[in-house]
């Protein structure tokens, strides 16, 4: 496999990312709906907001994500723009995969499961169909990007 190029990547990519936590932690029925055109994806996304604990740190770590509905939970996707390494939020959901999510104004816990199999397969074409950009991702590597379900815990 070739190098992979990332220019479609914003240099100032962290400040928008924090930009948009903080615009979820204050607004998050305007942060739900996201102009993601400042990160090379073509115009309004819906996206959670995802807080893990790190699994070095113990400490809360946010991170906004696109996603797509999946029945009474949420699918998210572990691209990194198609970087060879996984995701932090990735990882961290492995060592604990209880999480909290905001998603618009439902705020609750959950619990993440990485899809396998043919179950991840049928998750991929929907999220690729509604997301193409991923496809592009997944051509960048050689690793196989995790589909994620996120499931409301109730109570």
């Amino acid at each position: 496999m070739s190098v992979p190029t990332f220019e479609d990547i914003p240099k100032d990519i962290n400040a928008i990312i924090k930009a948009h936590i903080k615009q979820y932690m204050t607004d998050p029925e305007a942060a739900h709906l996201w102009d993601a055109r400042p990160v090379g994806l073509p115009g309004v996304v819906t996206t959670l907001l995802l807080t893990t604990i790190g699994r070095k740190s113990g400490e809360a770590r946010h991170v906004p994500l696109l996603y797509v509905d999946d029945g009474d939970g949420f699918l998210i996707m572990g691209s990194k723009g198609g970087n060879v390494d996984h995701p932090v939020w990735y990882l961290n959901l492995q060592a604990n995969p209880e999480c909290e999510i905001r998603v618009s104004s439902l705020h609750t816990r959950a619990r993440a499961r990485v899809l396998g199999g043919q179950e991840r397969a049928t998750a991929w074409a929907r999220v690729a169909d509604r997301h193409p950009t991923y496809a592009k991702y997944q051509d960048r590597t050689d690793r196989e990007i995790p589909v994620v379900r996120l499931e409301p815990i109730a109570g």
